[in-house]
Order: structure tokens, then C-alpha cells, then sequence
């Protein structure tokens, strides 16, 4: 759709936020006749003009206009939740909105990313379990080692051995390592995406090669309900990681019209919605990872179980937004 087309349809509709948005800002709504005016109305509208701001950027159209209607949905955003700054209503606003619209936004990216971490690991899993010795090339005898002590059947618990007084320790440590695996990912994408396409390339071929390694050495059965349980919070964490790694890169690309610096800025703006929900992920995962993954108690087909629901839920939301997307193209 070209940019006057897109104005003229909806130029009505930020007028009359602007317009609520002046009358705000004055106090002085209780003089005017223009009643049909209300909060109510105004929030489907704010939501609406986010999604025409991301219609705007996606699409290359000019900066006054994209500039236009960004600060309008700064400032609408300010007056109508600045007396709701609880936290846990603005966690399930993003969770339900905000997140859902990121991966809307993203979700090519998001596909680029999946692939980038998906196909080596597919590879190098299917290569380790033909060839035992393959995983060598990848790791150290001593890394190598360690991964077959963590999941040797032998051991009292699950994953790697400690005492069972110690779980939030672990906690501490899960959400040490996966969210720096999730900086590296993202940050990777400032070297013009090539840094996120490495460790995603690389992550893919560690996790792969390490899974694949462990089943061909009969460890299957320790080693798939340990994982199975936090994997679909990681792993996916991790792909979106990626794409906002790639966000990053192709602003650096491909600035459109805008210098590197403000399409870096933009693009930050855009990714690090990603970033909050994957650090909400990866939170959870290191919590499922520390007190459920590592029981030693429940049954493996009660962890199958949930490991399944847990799959589907994390496949459910994300394939939806992409659903979402398509519908409102129209917009």
C-alpha cells in the first residue's frame, strides 16, 4: 500500500487521538461537546496505532510520518497507563499484547533464526549418533567427559550432580548461563547480524551434537526427560534471541532511510520487546530446569506428559501470532 493511501485511510483516527491526547494534556475536556470521546474508545485505538507504527517502519515509509505517530503512541501510552503501574498488570499486558505483537513483527526473522539454530543441530545430531567420534570435532575430551557424567544413568539426580539442598544455587546458575547464551545471540547481531548467525549456528551444533552423542551411548533414557521439560522455554528463547540479533543486523544492512545509527535505534526499540520476553522464558526454564527437570522422583512418562503440554502451549502462542498477522494485514 503506498504511504498516502495508507494516510488517507487512517489520518481520521489519529486526528481524533490527538485531538483526546490535547484535550488530556489541558484538563479542559469537560468544555467541549466532542463526548463520545472516552478512555474506552481511545485503547482499541492506541493498540491499532502501534500496529499502523510498525506498519510504517516495516514498510519504508517517510520518518516525519513514522516519527509522527511514534511519539503519538508514546505520549497516548504515558496519559492512559500512567496511573497503572503495577507490575504484574503490565507483565500480562505484555504477555498478551506486547510479546504476541513482537513476534507478529518479527516472525521472518524469527524463521531465519530457527533455521540458522535448527538444521545444524538436526545435522550434527543425526552425525553423532552414525558416527560416536563426530563430537569430538566440536568439543574437547574433557567437555565431552563432563556431558556423560551429567546424564550417566548411575547418578543419584538429574543433570549435573549436587546435593539437593543446593537447587536454588542451580536456579541461580541456569539463569546465569541461559541468559548469557541469550545476550551473546542478540548482542551478536551489532557485527551486521554474522555474530548472531554464528552462535546460533554454533548453539545448534553444541546441543545437537551433545544430544546426539548421549542417545548413541544409551543415556536416552535419563537424558530426554531432563530436557524435555524446560527445552520448550530454552530452546525456543533462543531462536527468538536470534531474531533480534538479525533485527539488529539488517537495520545495520540495509538503514532504509535513515542513517545506521537512528535504524540501529529504531530497530533496538523493536528487538528488545523480543528480549523481554525471552528473559521471561528463560527465567521460567531455569526454574523448571533447577526443581523439576532434575527430579529424580516423578516418573518419566508424567515429565513426557508435561513436556508435551509444555510444547504446545510455547507452539500454540507463537504460531498464533503469526495466524494474527495475517489477518490483520488488511488493517
Amino acid at each position: 500500500m503506498k504511504q498516502q493511501d495508507f494516510e488517507t485511510r487512517n489520518n481520521p483516527d489519529w486526528v481524533i487521538l490527538e485531538h483526546w491526547l490535547s484535550q488530556a494534556d489541558s484538563k479542559t475536556s469537560s468544555t467541549t461537546n466532542d463526548s463520545t470521546i472516552t478512555a474506552e474508545r481511545v485503547v482499541p485505538m492506541y493498540r491499532q496505532l502501534c500496529h499502523h507504527c510498525a506498519l510504517a517502519r516495516s514498510r519504508g515509509y517517510s520518518p516525519e510520518l513514522v516519527d509522527r505517530l511514534n511519539r503519538l503512541a508514546l505520549e497516548l501510552h504515558h496519559v492512559l497507563y500512567q496511573h497503572n503501574q503495577r507490575l504484574l498488570p503490565q507483565i500480562l499486558y505484555f504477555l498478551f499484547l506486547g510479546f504476541p505483537e513482537a513476534l507478529r513483527t518479527n516472525a521472518r526473522l524469527i524463521g531465519l533464526s530457527a533455521a540458522f539454530f535448527l538444521l545444524p543441530g538436526l545435522a550434527m545430531f543425526i552425525g553423532c549418533l552414525v558416527n560416536n567420534e563426530l563430537i569430538y570435532t566440536l568439543m574437547s575430551p574433557e567437555d565431552v567427559w563432563h556431558f556423560e557424567a551429567i546424564y550417566d544413568p548411575a547418578n543419584a539426580v538429574l543433570g549435573r550432580e549436587r546435593a539437593s539442598d543446593t537447587d536454588l544455587q542451580m536456579f541461580g546458575f541456569y539463569i546465569k548461563n541461559n541468559i548469557g547464551i541469550s545476550f551473546q545471540v542478540f548482542a551478536g547481531g551489532l557485527l551486521f547480524g554474522l555474530g548472531s548467525v554464528f552462535y546460533l549456528v554454533y548453539n545448534g551444533l553444541a546441543i545437537g551434537g551433545v544430544a546426539g552423542h548421549i542417545v548413541h551411548l544409551g543415556f536416552d533414557e535419563t537424558f530426554f526427560p531432563f530436557v524435555v521439560g524446560h527445552g520448550a522455554f530454552e530452546l525456543t528463547a533462543i531462536v527468538f534471541s536470534g531474531a533480534a540479533g538479525l533485527r539488529l543486523g539488517l537495520a545495520l544492512i540495509d538503514p532504509g532511510p535513515y542513517h545506521r545509527l537512528t535504524a540501529l535505534r529504531l530497530a533496538a526499540k523493536e528487538a528488545v520487546k523480543l528480549i523481554y520476553g525471552t528473559t521471561l522464558m528463560l527465567l521460567l526454564a531455569a526454574f523448571l530446569e533447577a526443581f523439576w527437570s532434575s527430579s529424580s522422583t516423578m516418573a518419566s512418562p508424567v515429565k513426557y506428559t508435561v513436556g508435551a503440554a509444555f510444547w504446545f502451549m510455547v507452539l500454540v502462542y507463537s504460531l498464533s501470532a503469526a495466524w494474527r498477522r495475517r489477518g490483520s494485514r488488511s488493517a
